[in-house]
């Protein structure tokens, strides 16, 4: 059975950051990306694979078969930093099965209706239902962007978002 080291919400994806950064922090060997749309486009999905450093082997799913794969055979086997692109996705793959104690936010880009709370990190009022329904389930929910960064907590993010 894998271990999740490292859940990232990050719509970004695999970039730099993720390469350089969290991938050593976090000690993962593998990555698994859960994304509807990255699963639908064989060819972004091939970027996203190659990537990877070498030896960091890259699987990519759906959120439907990403939570069956993880319900059949926890990922297969490793240390797995695990990549989600927003929050909607989050709650979804966390309501069919897949269990997270903790979860970083590390990226989530601009749009209308959304606030800045850190760094690149927007929110906008559906992210903010979500996040305080993970939280009331108990799941330890921070923001940290870079490593380096002190990592905020939801509490004191929430308060800058109102």
């Amino acid at each position: 059975m894998a271990e999740i080291v490292l859940c990232r919400i990050d719509s970004r994806l695999i970039h730099g950051q993720v390469v350089t950064k969290w991938i050593s922090q976090s000690g993962a060997n593998r990555i698994v990306v859960i994304s509807d749309e990255l699963e639908k486009d064989e060819f972004m999905k091939s970027i996203y694979v190659m990537a990877a450093p070498p030896g960091i082997k890259v699987d990519t799913y759906g959120v439907e078969t990403g939570a069956n794969e993880f319900l059949t055979n926890k990922f297969g086997e490793g240390k797995v930093l695990l990549i989600v692109p927003d929050l909607a996705s989050l709650q979804e793959i966390i309501e069919r099965g897949i269990s997270l104690e903790k979860v970083q936010i590390g990226g989530l880009g601009g749009g209308p209706n959304r606030k800045v709370v850190f760094q690149n990190i927007t929110l906008d009022d559906k992210d903010v239902e979500i996040l305080n329904n993970l939280a009331m389930k108990n799941t330890n929910i921070y923001f940290q962007t870079i490593p380096e960064d002190t990592p905020q907590s939801l509490e004191k993010i929430l308060k800058k978002y109102q």
